[in-house]
């Protein structure tokens, strides 16, 4: 960066809003005998997983992505919940209506979480954590629910901040603190560094954004590929990403788990089928389609592979998308141990009108 660019990119306001346990607390709300106990929306069945966690089930250890097994068996207690994704998204469009007030430069990550630039807000308002307080607040009077934010110049930082005083509370790392916040955190703590990375990172002796910092970009860029600048950037505590209103689409997609594994090739090609016809009406509906077929299995053992295929000419049929679909699964079957879960997923997407378009869509 140059230092006009310097200076504009830590002159930013950047707030991370994040619903605290979101779906857990919509069911404690609307049920008030779950308030206080420890509640997972999820299927409690042997396939089920964890959708989200209240705090009092966190306690035990209960997290979201967790098998339902697993979170029984570290809380016995466990009230299981369905989900109820319409009450989900019909509340998080009362948020996003509250964030409207402030700013149009909104960014949503998923029902209970957001990116919002107040760097030139409608209320001409000059703080970036006044704002903050006056949307949680908002948020509280309007649904009930209690949001978390986090306020800095970047996004990147906006969303660590966010994690500092949860739940219930905001935090704000400003320029002047960035760097120094980046270099004593554990890069395991980094949002975008996962566990394998963080392994791979120790490997070679970086620990801390401080052991990142002093890496080199061809460093960097030798381990890691094209992460390696990026890492390198954050590092720093420099992210220069823009709050994007409309992010592109890069894929719609669904999959289910079985209740028991698949073990017949015929009931795996129903299956197949089934949600590749899912996919082809949500891309009807939003009048977009695409090239590329990609088929997720996933065994009984948790062992995963994928299969993709690109077409020379976008999908024109939900015929064609079951086609492909059920081609990639041939030679897979019979299957050499039970099936635990399927996905079928399109992508390389493009507008009815042949317009490429690029948010990532997950069925529910």
């Amino acid at each position: 960066m140059d230092r006009h660019e310097d200076q504009d990119a830590m002159a930013r306001k950047i707030i991370h809003v994040d619903m605290d346990a979101y779906y857990a607390s919509v069911e404690q709300r609307d049920n008030p005998d779950l308030r206080g106990k420890p509640v997972a929306v999820g299927g409690p069945g042997p396939r089920g997983v964890v959708a989200a966690a209240s705090y009092e089930a966190r306690v035990f250890g209960v997290r979201s992505a967790m098998p339902s097994t697993t979170a029984r068996r570290r809380c016995p207690e466990l009230i299981f919940i369905r989900p109820r994704f319409d009450v989900y998204r019909a509340v998080s469009a009362q948020i996003r209506e509250i964030f409207a007030e402030y700013t149009d430069l909104i960014e949503p990550l998923s029902l209970d979480e957001a990116y919002l630039d107040v760097t030139e807000n409608k209320q001409a308002i000059p703080l970036a954590t006044e704002i903050a307080r006056l949307i949680r607040a908002r948020i509280k009077e309007v649904t009930g629910l209690n949001a978390s934010a986090g306020i800095s110049y970047n996004k990147f930082l906006a969303k660590m901040a966010s994690d500092l005083n949860k739940p219930n509370g905001q935090a704000v790392i400003p320029p002047a603190r960035g760097a120094d916040f980046v270099a004593a955190l554990p890069v395991g703590k980094f949002h975008g560094v996962g566990p394998a990375t963080a392994a791979k990172m120790g490997r070679l002796g970086i620990l801390t954004g401080a052991d990142l910092r002093a890496q080199t970009p061809e460093f960097l860029t030798r381990h890691f590929g094209k992460s390696g600048a990026w890492y390198h950037r954050i590092a720093r505590g420099i992210d220069l990403r823009p709050v994007q209103p409309h992010r592109e689409r890069k894929s719609v997609g669904t999959e289910d788990t079985f209740l028991t594994d698949i073990l017949e090739p015929t009931q795996a090609r129903d299956e197949v089928t089934t949600l590749a016809v899912k996919v082809w009406h949500h891309c009807a509906d939003k009048r977009i389609t695409g090239r590329t077929v990609t088929l997720k299995v996933k065994y009984g053992d948790f062992q995963q592979i994928t299969r993709s295929r690109t077409m020379p000419v976008p999908l024109a049929s939900a015929d064609e998308l079951v086609t492909v679909a059920l081609n990639l699964l041939v030679p897979l079957m019979p299957p050499p141990k039970g099936i635990r879960l399927l996905g079928v997923t399109l992508s390389s997407l493009e507008d009815a009108d042949g317009d490429t378009t690029g948010v990532q869509l997950n069925l529910l």
